[in-house]
């Protein structure tokens, strides 16, 4: 089962995208900042982390890079109802795997989630 930290703020989103991915089947971590976010991931295997842009304290994009100091290969979909295209092209730039503009139907967050799974699957070595 893959394991999914979601950071954000608002504690609604956190249930409704919890409720969601969980429904889909994955084990599901929540974070309602990017403090609490890093203490779970030096904790955690973590498959995909789901962060909010706009947070007090450590907004997405330091969160962003303080994970990817510790582990490049961990993707990070960004998520945000203030997206820019500057916004966007940074976390980008920082190493998000995708980002996405709230508000979103479940349908497509599922879709991005599968893809970062599908996309990062551990294929077997064939060896003679």
């Amino acid at each position: 089962m893959e394991t999914i930290l979601i950071v954000d703020d608002e504690k609604n989103y956190l249930r409704v995208l919890s409720a969601v991915l969980e429904e889909e089947g994955y084990e599901v971590l929540t974070a309602l900042s990017g403090r609490e976010a890093l203490e779970i991931q030096e904790t955690s295997d973590l498959d995909l982390i789901l962060t909010d842009m706009k947070m007090p304290g450590m907004d997405g994009i330091k969160l962003l890079e303080h994970i990817k100091a510790k582990d490049p290969d961990l993707p990070v979909i960004m998520m945000t109802a203030h997206g820019t295209v500057d916004k966007a092209v940074e976390a980008m730039q920082k190493g998000a795997y995708s980002y996405i503009l709230k508000p979103f139907d479940n349908e497509r967050l599922i879709l991005y989630v599968k893809t970062v799974s599908y996309t990062h699957l551990t294929l077997p070595t064939i060896t003679e």
